[in-house]
């Protein structure tokens, strides 16, 4: 019997209400003045009411503002029009709190009969289901979009390299105060700029390669506030609620600082007339209800840092599209909408998470979560650098580098400053040299990303036969196998491209120091 046909059967013969009461779906009858007629217990527990609560009192009585509801569109319609419908519908309780039922209205001639099933559970799945989807298909973006940053960083990095390197031989061989020294100057530092981008292509996309340290991260803020209190200016007030025995995290410390930066550019631009920036941190568990809203995160202790500004914030169109790349709600020509993407893609790939809340008018706050570091473990704290040692250029060099340009500029800076060298136009060639060399190769200066074999299956088979070389990787764009350092190891040295000449000799310098 089908539950128009029940209704109806029902509606004859009164007495058979009672066999509703057994029902586990929700029984109602609806008189044409509104009134609850019959209820049965699995709808007064639907609707949170006592069955005496509801009968013979209007819908309106006792659940205010309820037709105003598309629920109670249909029922109007289904009384009138005497035919029956069917909806889902969302529930909202007075406390806030809700539900999704399947209702059936079925007219009956005492007003309509209405069966009310209870699919939250099947609700939720599906939003849990979209939700995830919707993850996989912005993580499958994302992944699409790296790709194709990778390989645009790893040609534009060796024309930058090019460009770079030939303009500081340049500047080096004209006198002080010729004409072209401003020209070249200005080259320079159109290179450096688009090396910049190239580097939140690749942050965001999450293939950069970090040199991971074990860091203070409240030592690392407090080195820095005196820079951010110069972005910021004198009409923002800078708070620092640092956690007093906040544990150490592992990260690059240069990324983390370009993390840092960003933020606070960003929560300076949103409080154009002054307001309040608070730096704060503190030590939380993450637990698997939080894996619910990340499931790239692991549970367990994390340090975390947030950013807080008293700013305009942001709607919630605006947050859905924070981290997006390329998005950007500033004019044209104020920024690459790489910003936050970057943030992103440097805290994903340090093995962290972030979360974003904002409300127009209520300013924002972001809080980054690094994963602290078990307090077992013997790694010392970063130490600041010491001073570069400036030691004569010696040695034998072998380049190898698949690109022409970068392989002919690169060879010049070292030759001009002194070094012999060697070189290679891929891994094949340089074993070859090695085979016939016997002046004693003492570093080995190798692409990362080459065609046949990549720098680090180069250099492992070369140490095989001289142990004791030197070993030093460069790389526009370390590829996908390279996952960052892992693949080099932490104790590589490591040149990004483009580099500077002076960069290029001291790192040579200190690992044949």
């Amino acid at each position: 019997m089908t539950a128009s046909q029940r209704a109806r059967e029902v509606s004859r013969h009164p007495l058979r209400l009672t066999m509703l009461d057994r029902f586990r779906e929700g029984c109602q009858v609806i008189g044409f003045d509104y009134r609850y007629l019959y209820v049965n217990d699995a709808l007064a527990a639907q609707g949170r009411r006592a069955r005496g609560a509801l009968l013979g009192r209007t819908m309106m009585e006792c659940y205010p503002g309820i037709e105003h509801t598309p629920m109670f569109v249909l029922l109007r319609q289904t009384m009138e029009q005497r035919v029956e419908q069917q909806l889902e519908n969302e529930f909202i309780y007075p406390d806030g709190g809700g539900a999704w039922f399947d209702l059936r209205f079925v007219p009956v001639p005492e007003g309509v009969f209405i069966l009310s099933l209870d699919i939250t559970a099947r609700k939720r799945a599906e939003a849990e289901h979209r939700t995830l989807e919707e993850r996989l298909h912005h993580s499958q973006r994302l992944e699409t979009v790296g790709r194709l940053a990778g390989g645009v960083a790893h040609d534009f990095n060796n024309l930058l390299s090019i460009i770079q390197g030939h303009g500081e031989l340049a500047q080096g061989v004209l006198p002080p105060g010729h004409e072209a020294n401003g020209h070249l100057q200005q080259i320079l530092k159109a290179a450096q700029s688009a090396a910049r981008l190239t580097r939140q292509l690749l942050a965001f996309s999450r293939r950069q390669v970090l040199k991971p340290e074990r860091l203070d991260l409240n030592r690392e803020i407090a080195d820095r506030l005196e820079m951010i209190g110069r972005l910021i200016g004198s009409r923002i007030e800078l708070r620092t609620m640092p956690h007093a025995t906040l544990g150490p995290v592992t990260a690059d410390p240069g990324q983390l600082e370009q993390v840092l930066l960003n933020l606070v550019v960003n929560a300076r631009d949103a409080m154009p007339d002054g307001g309040r920036l608070t730096l704060r941190t503190a030590e939380v568990e993450l637990d698997e209800i939080y894996r619910q809203r990340d499931d790239e995160i692991a549970p367990g202790r994390y340090a975390m840092l947030a950013v807080e500004d008293t700013g305009i914030g942001m709607d919630a169109a605006t947050r859905d599209r924070v981290f997006e790349p390329f998005f950007t709600t500033k004019e044209p020509g104020k920024g690459t909408g790489l910003g936050m993407a970057t943030v992103h893609g440097i805290v994903k790939q340090s093995g962290g998470t972030l979360w974003l809340y904002s409300e127009p008018g209520r300013g924002t706050v972001v809080k980054l979560y690094l994963p602290l570091i078990p307090a077992d473990t013997d790694a010392p704290l970063r130490q600041a650098p010491a001073p570069a040692a400036h030691s004569p250029a010696r040695g034998r060099v072998l380049l190898v580098e698949d690109d022409d340009g970068v392989r002919q500029i690169t060879g010049a800076m070292l030759a001009e400053a002194g070094y012999t060298m060697l070189s290679a136009a891929g891994p094949r060639e340089a074993l070859g040299i090695l085979a016939q060399d016997h002046g004693g190769i003492e570093v080995l200066l190798t692409d990362v990303v080459m065609p046949d074999m990549n720098g680090p299956e180069l250099a492992a088979k070369m140490l095989e036969r001289c142990p004791g070389l030197r070993v030093v990787y460069m790389s526009g764009y370390p590829g996908d196998d390279s996952g960052g350092q892992h693949a080099l190891g932490q104790d590589a040295p490591f040149l990004e491209k483009p580099f500077s000449r002076a960069l290029l000799l001291e790192t040579l310098g200190r690992s044949l120091a």
